[in-house]
């Protein structure tokens, strides 16, 4: 279908330069003096919008080209990939109905909604800076050093203002009418229903059958062997995961990620997962802008992040002029518009600020749309060529009463379905998914509303288009929406080293009440649970039932590191390789901290008690820690199997740059049993890794100092810090010397680690094999079709 063009859609820029060359300047003026009145009834107050004279001329022309979109809309939905309408499924309203920004039926509402709130905040905020008189203030501080933004900063908030009037041909009007057209955005005519199941979707089942043959043929490079002893089966299931940790998870994870392609590691591995910062990587991995490449990554941000993401100049110019500021805008008013009862708050502005950091490359001319929807990352990832992406974010269920959520917890600690404090969703290039749930929806339909597990068609035939990116690097990175409870522990040591002990006691038993309040209001998107109350597990709290909106922030709040993804059944990953830039790798215990999650969920081989040992802990017990034994008995029984089996407490060891533990897939112990993990030193011995038993390896690589990179330190160095946006190029170059010393220290453990699985599978494949042969052998005995030649009625 081809557009109708129009030449008020071309910016003015490009207007003045057309008409300039056609028919001289005089015109270019004339032009000039004819437009400027009437843009003055373009004004936001204005309801009626087919009033206008200006545009009146147009409106048989946008009649004309709205009739055409009408017809693409048919013609698209018969490309559409979802499943097929049942007879007992309701149809979508007829897609007749107008929606252009000049019919007087979607004119503003006249009720509330998160649209007027924003559009009203914005011309608060221009009325202010209007009426602020910049002249005398210059004058009265006199002397005094003010940044020239400053006085730029009303054209700026202007500007914006005009641009999300909704008024004909303004930015915002412009998105919207993009929205409704199906050649730009196909999955606003696919119908979208809620997939309840424990099991993978359709498409990531496929994925893993593609993906394998890729893998086999990395593994054989990787291992140096010939690929023709490598078979399929035998290829280890490998998640690669990075933590959370703002700009410096991103930088380090890059660089950890970037050897390990060198080293060849990376081609191996099925699965990649990131918390906060790691997601932010993904996100350019799988991007135009970083090409697939972490070395492409890192060049982009030494030429990105030596800027402030909040520096009002560099973003109010990026909002504020073409190409970026539709690039940027485009999420916030499809949610806004769409959806009138969603909320906007800091979250959103600082998924914006990111966006306008991290997605935009340096030539500013060369972004791309396709790169800020999710599941266009299945480009990358269908034929397996590439690792599937995990994303992650939680829910914070805080119930009614603390009594009630620990007769909950201790009711729930022999079962394998558990109440949590955190509900885990994740996204991937086909699925928005929470195992909590067991219930997700496709990629492409988040964002739109949900009722009774099907998407919500609106009014003109069309649902909303998936949401955005930008929206999400917010979610993803939120971790000023923690509790006070987190805020707390990150200001104790300074509490403690400042003599106010009688403080600390009250602040730390105050942490039930402290554990519930969030000052920050996390983001929203709609609830896809709403109306399946009958079809979701008992488990589910009941304010997924009630909550017309999910509210989801960091990961980071329940695990910096993002193993549980990995851990989901189906996925079925034999070796997690973690890469932990987290504030306090010792402190935190990520690694000890999944204990929890693989006793509620009965998940067998993981290797329980891994971590760092509790002597290289903090002076105190950590809050995840206080949390899991205020659910816990009072007191502990000894494990009799563990006794039985000769087992004796692991040795409490300094762990180095790279530590491998192995678990076992024996019988799960009791919930509140710790058997010892096996801490395995790969260099003089891998017997565990063999054994046929052996469950899920995982190879740990913090972000410690190192005496090859002489001068940096992640705690000492103050640019290091999660709350830091601004990094040079030099200190980008520190970040990766540190990061690739470190995984040259467990570089040759990490391959044997990975040789002894491979070995322990292909071993279990002959087995297999060996069986079915005597197995068949056996059957053509007994059927005298044997080759020993004795055969009686007997055999």
């Amino acid at each position: 279908m081809h557009r109708a063009f129009r030449w008020h859609h071309i910016g003015a820029r490009r207007r003045q330069y057309a008409l300039g060359t056609a028919l001289g300047t005089s015109t270019v003026v004339a032009y000039h003096v004819w437009r400027a009145p009437r843009l003055l009834l373009a004004d936001s107050a204005t309801e009626d919008w087919s009033s206008t004279p200006a545009v009146v001329a147009n409106n048989q022309a946008f009649s004309n080209h709205a009739q055409r979109l009408r017809d693409a809309a048919g013609r698209v939905n018969v490309l559409q990939t979802a499943q097929p309408r049942t007879s007992t499924e309701a149809l979508p309203p007829s897609q007749t109905e107008g929606h252009s920004g000049l019919d007087v039926k979607v004119s503003l509402p006249d009720s509330p909604s998160a649209w007027s709130n924003v559009t009203d905040s914005v011309a608060a905020v221009g009325a202010t800076i209007t009426g602020f008189d910049f002249a005398s203030v210059r004058e009265k501080i006199t002397g005094a050093i003010m940044p020239s933004w400053v006085w730029m900063l009303p054209g700026y908030i202007h500007k914006l203002q005009d641009e999300m009037s909704m008024a004909p041909w303004s930015l915002s009007w412009e998105i919207w009418e993009e929205a409704h057209n199906p050649e730009i955005n196909p999955e606003i005519t696919w119908e979208a229903n809620v997939r309840i199941s424990s099991e993978l979707c359709a498409e990531e089942k496929s994925f893993l059958r593609n993906r394998r043959r890729h893998t086999a043929k990395a593994l054989a490079r990787y291992l140096g062997v010939p690929e023709s002893e490598v078979h399929p089966e035998d290829v280890p299931v490998i998640g690669m995961c990075g933590s959370g940790g703002g700009l410096r998870a991103l930088v380090a994870g890059a660089a950890s990620f970037l050897s390990a392609a060198e080293d060849g590691l990376f081609d191996c591995v099925t699965y990649s997962a990131g918390v906060s910062g790691s997601c932010w990587l993904q996100t350019l991995y799988y991007s135009s802008i970083g090409q697939q490449s972490h070395a492409t990554i890192l060049d982009h941000l030494k030429n990105r992040i030596g800027v402030h993401i909040a520096s009002p100049p560099a973003l109010l110019a990026l909002v504020g002029q073409a190409p970026t500021n539709k690039y940027l805008l485009s999420g916030l008013v499809e949610k806004l518009r769409g959806v009138p009862d969603a909320d906007f708050g800091l979250v959103d502005i600082y998924g914006l600020a990111l966006a306008a950091r991290l997605l935009v490359p340096n030539n500013e001319l060369r972004i791309s749309s396709y790169d800020l929807k999710i599941s266009n990352q299945r480009f990358y990832t269908d034929g397996g060529q590439q690792p599937l992406p995990i994303y992650t974010s939680v829910r914070h269920e805080i119930p009614d009463s603390a009594g009630k959520v620990e007769s909950m917890a201790r009711d729930a600690r022999f079962t394998t379905k558990h109440f949590d404090w955190f509900q885990w969703f994740e996204w991937t290039p086909y699925e928005f998914f929470c195992e909590e749930l067991d219930a997700g929806i496709p990629t492409w339909a988040v964002g739109r509303q949900w009722d009774a597990g099907h998407g919500k068609w609106r009014e003109n035939g069309f649902a909303l288009p998936e949401l955005r990116i930008p929206l999400m690097m917010g979610i993803w990175g939120s971790a000023f929406c923690a509790t006070l409870s987190h805020y707390y522990k990150e200001i104790r040591p300074i509490i403690k080293a400042s003599g106010l002990g009688s403080l600390d006691a009250l602040l730390t038993g105050k942490n039930e009440e402290l554990v519930k309040v969030h000052p920050v209001d996390p983001a929203v998107i709609p609830n896809f649970a709403l109306g399946l109350r009958d079809k979701l597990p008992a488990a589910c709290p009941e304010s997924i039932h009630h909550a017309t909106h999910l509210q989801l922030m960091d990961a980071g709040m329940a695990n910096n590191l993002p193993i549980y993804p990995l851990l989901r059944p189906g996925r079925d990953v034999d070796v997690i390789i973690a890469f932990d830039a987290s504030a306090d790798v010792k402190g935190d215990n990520w690694i000890k901290v999944t204990d929890g999650y693989a006793r509620q969920r009965n998940i067998k081989g993981w290797p329980m008690g891994a971590g760092w040992p509790p002597s290289t802990n903090t002076d105190e017990t950590t809050i995840h820690q206080l949390d899991e034994a205020s659910h816990a008995p009072s007191t502990t029984p000894a494990n009799p199997a563990a006794i039985s089996s000769g087992y004796l407490p692991p040795p409490k060891k300094e762990l180095g740059y790279c530590t491998v533990w192995a678990g076992t897939k024996e019988e799960n112990h009791e919930y509140m049993d710790d058997p010892p993990h096996s801490l395995i030193d790969i260099a003089a011995d891998d017997h565990h890794l063999a054994a046929p038993n052996a469950g899920i390896a995982v190879i740990y690589f913090p972000f410690l100092a190192n005496d090859d990179v002489p001068g940096v330190d992640p705690l000492k160095a103050e640019f290091m810090s999660t709350w830091n946006f601004v990094y040079t190029p030099e200190e980008i170059d520190s970040v990766v010397a540190l990061a690739r010393a470190n995984y040259g220290e467990g570089r040759e453990r990490t391959k044997r680690t990975i040789k002894a699985v491979w070995e322990r599978k292909r071993a279990g494949r002959w087995e297999r094999e060996e069986e079915v042969r005597e197995f068949e052998r056996r059957v053509r005995v007994r059927r005298g079709c044997g080759d020993t030649g004795h055969w009686d009625h007997f055999s």
